[in-house]
């Protein structure tokens, strides 16, 4: 199992910017894949971006153009920066480390969008 520690959330105004950063316990090289998630209330978790350990990212429609994945291997930390911020990208963000067919959460961060 790999431990997830996650950070940067927050409150922001709509347009503005954050970054989430997620540290893993072990090398990035020994996790097929890193996705963001996010749940906001009432509904279910859904895939907002990941990176695969090649380096393949992929993002949902609905943030595309405006969050990036990315990942610092020296680090073993992954990000998303959240850019263009918008009131419906409020929810909890959990990062998500797959390997083989395990996969490992973080705790959650809150993102509010809010003027």
């Amino acid at each position: 199992q790999v431990r997830l520690v996650e950070s940067g959330g927050g409150l922001v105004q709509p347009g503005g910017s954050l970054r989430l950063s997620c540290a893993a316990s072990r090398s990035l090289f020994s996790i097929n894949k890193m996705g963001w998630y996010r749940q906001a209330p009432g509904k279910e978790r859904e895939l907002v971006a990941s990176i695969t350990i090649g380096g393949t990212t992929n993002y949902a429609d609905s943030v595309k153009g405006r969050f990036t994945i990315s990942r610092d291997v020296a680090k073993n930390t992954v990000y998303l920066q959240m850019n263009s911020l918008k009131p419906e990208d409020k929810a909890v963000y959990y990062c998500n480390a797959l390997r083989g067919t395990e996969g490992s959460w973080s705790q959650g961060t809150q993102v509010t969008v809010s003027s």
